[in-house]
């Protein structure tokens, strides 16, 4: 990257951000602390209004905005496709808001690039349909109540349960894997807990606003592998193995095994490691990558690979009438 591309870059980062760092500046860019000092006050010398906080950070004084921006050809389709996974992954309400975003995206593009991306919709589908009806704004009702701290009641049907529960709780982040959830504060447990969207039946945004909670989604994970009884495992994915099919569907699924950390080594290789209780659990979701995946630990994983392996051959292997 030029010094002048460099440059812009900080630029809209000053206004993406309320406040950025000297030392974050020069870890994105790749270049040394001083070059970063020097980029932001030719910033300034161009009448840039800039703040800064001593030990702290940067940010633009309030109200100073940059004249639209051109998208390239290639940020535009990023969020042309988006807009198709908001359609198809969230809700309507959240899937309407993200159109209007790219209308007023499209607005400022170039009638070439505009006329791009309308040959270039028909050709990407999102296939997974909604988790909720059509009608249902649970996620987005459930994004606002995260950012603005709302006490959220829910009525809840939890799988062990014969009935739904109603419960208040305090959300804290959501994320999806296979379906969306919720984690937060559940009142009525005294704890977090893991909420899945599609077994909300209904959903209330109450007036009390909550306090601040220094928990996350991360923090939420790593301890509740702690309170499992669990045991490490370690597995390798191999470079040719890792095709973008089989890493979509291990980040998918991969925290109902006790996902703890993953890592890319030299090799390209995936090691991820993972906490889990439950070794012919975590078997039966390993087998289909049977030539992708080595168990690097423990060997007692390999044994119930095996035993599953030999099941399934001893299953499957059999001709039909055998088996009647």
């Amino acid at each position: 990257m030029n010094r002048f591309d460099r440059i812009m870059a900080i630029l809209l980062q000053l206004q993406a951000k309320r406040l950025v760092s000297g030392p974050a500046l020069a870890q994105q860019f790749g270049v040394s602390l001083r070059t970063v000092y020097r980029d932001l006050h030719t910033l300034e010398e161009a009448g840039v209004p800039l703040l800064s906080e001593h030990a702290v950070g940067y940010s633009l004084v309030e109200g100073y905005r940059l004249p639209p921006v051109m998208f390239t050809r290639e940020e535009a389709t990023a969020l042309l496709t988006a807009e198709k996974l908001a359609a198809q992954l969230t809700d309507a309400p959240t899937a309407r808001l993200s159109e209007a975003a790219m209308d007023k995206l499209r607005a400022v593009l170039r009638r070439p690039d505009r006329d791009h991306l309308a040959t270039l919709a028909p050709h990407i589908q999102v296939l997974t349909p909604r988790e909720q009806p059509a009608g249902s704004t649970i996620y987005q009702q459930l994004v606002t109540a995260t950012a603005s701290r709302r006490l959220v009641r829910l009525h809840y049907q939890a799988l062990e349960a014969a009935a739904p529960s109603s419960r208040d709780i305090e959300p804290i982040g959501l994320y999806l894997s296979q379906q969306w959830h919720v984690v937060a504060y559940c009142r009525l447990r005294h704890s977090f807990r893991d909420f899945r969207l599609d077994r909300i039946q209904q959903l209330e945004l109450r007036e009390e606003v909550f306090a601040a909670r220094p928990e996350t989604l991360q923090q939420y994970w790593a301890e509740a592998a702690n309170r499992r009884p669990t045991e490490k495992v370690v597995l390798r994915y191999q470079p040719a193995a890792v095709l973008p099919a089989l890493v979509q569907q291990l980040h998918a699924t991969k925290y109902q095994y006790g996902w703890a950390h993953e890592q890319q080594l030299p090799d390209g290789s995936l090691e991820m490691t993972l906490f889990i209780g439950s070794f012919p659990y975590l078997a039966a979701w390993l087998l289909p990558h049977a030539g992708a995946v080595t168990v690097v630990e423990p060997l007692a994983l390999r044994e119930h690979l095996r035993e599953w392996a030999q099941r399934a051959h001893d299953f499957f292997g059999t001709p039909p009438e055998k088996l009647t």
